[in-house]
């Protein structure tokens, strides 16, 4: 992958918003409507994040999109 070091900020940065909320990954899986695999491919930096995803989980996360991926 070309931005490694974006995709481990954010995943790192993601976890730090569900934490602070104090959801499992199941839990904000749940509230964005995608896999629980999803969330964890995204946070442990396997998986680079479609906008539709990024979308799903800002809304879940009550953040604006443009907050959620300031990282």
């Amino acid at each position: 992958m070309k931005n490694q070091a974006v995709l481990v900020a954010f995943g790192l940065h993601l976890r730090t918003l569900r934490e602070q909320r104090g959801w499992s990954q199941q839990e904000l899986a749940d509230l964005a409507d995608i896999s629980k695999p999803t969330v964890y491919r995204i946070e442990t930096a396997r998986y680079s994040a479609t906008l539709d995803v990024l979308a799903s989980l800002a809304q879940a996360l009550n953040l604006p999109l443009r907050e959620l991926v300031n990282i």
